[in-house]
């Protein structure tokens, strides 16, 4: 099968949800000083920082190793990650383009809440949380894991086939790419949460690199931050 001769995920720099989610979860408080839809969330001044940081990484690949196709979510915080990436590398980089297949986990009706305002507003949804396991969890109008490996199948399919042979990079989201290893790795769920326990989450700014060792991809690195500057 016609497969792309490397496979390099971004996940987006930080964004303000980021930073204003977790200080809302730890105070327990109901709303956030942030409105509108997820997918127009901006990054922080440090997540510009880390998008720049990248593109210096990018500056230093071998020109044989330098990206051929990008492609990002369509969300403001990935395509911002890219442009200032490419921006600060100097390259002369390919254009990119969006696929709506690489957003992050919809949420539905939980979109943009905090922990206590669903405790609030929806108290079913612990219960059903629990039954279903966090994995296999759909959100009221949402999508649950399992529904991110559906589509991110596809999207790879799809990318083999237009690219192969190709190097590729895409900028996502931390769901995209965990899933996206878990499709390449055929991992299932007690194999994932053992991967989550072993690596923790996908961090902004973090390259994940999958290269064809001539029949499929194989992991090279994952979760790797070792580009950006000293916190």
């Amino acid at each position: 099968m016609a497969t792309v001769a490397e496979l390099i995920l971004i996940r987006h720099g930080q964004s303000l949800a980021n930073v204003l989610f977790p200080e809302a979860d730890a105070q327990e408080l109901l709303e956030v000083a942030l409105s509108g839809r997820d997918a127009d969330v901006p990054l922080t001044d440090l997540g510009q920082q880390q998008a720049r940081a990248v593109g210096a990484w990018l500056a230093a690949l071998p020109g044989d190793q330098r990206p051929e196709t990008i492609v990002t979510s369509p969300y403001l915080r990935a395509k911002e990650t890219w442009r200032l990436a490419a921006e600060a590398s100097g390259l002369a980089t390919p254009e990119p383009r969006t696929d709506d297949r690489l957003v992050d986990r919809l949420l539905g009706e939980l979109e943009m809440m905090t922990r206590a305002a669903i405790a609030a507003r929806y108290p079913e949804e612990a219960e059903r949380l629990s039954e279903s396991g966090m994995w296999e969890y759909r959100p009221p109008g949402g999508e649950s894991f399992a529904d991110i490996r559906v589509r991110l199948t596809a999207f790879l399919d799809d990318l083999h086939r237009e690219h192969a042979d190709r190097r590729v990079v895409v900028v996502a989201h931390d769901a995209v790419v965990l899933m996206t290893r878990a499709v390449l790795e055929d991992l299932d769920w007690a194999e994932l949460a053992a991967l989550e326990q072993a690596e923790g989450s996908v961090r902004n700014a973090s390259i994940s690199r999958f290269v064809n060792d001539g029949n499929s991809l194989k992991l090279d690195r994952y979760n790797v931050i070792d580009h950006l500057p000293p916190a």
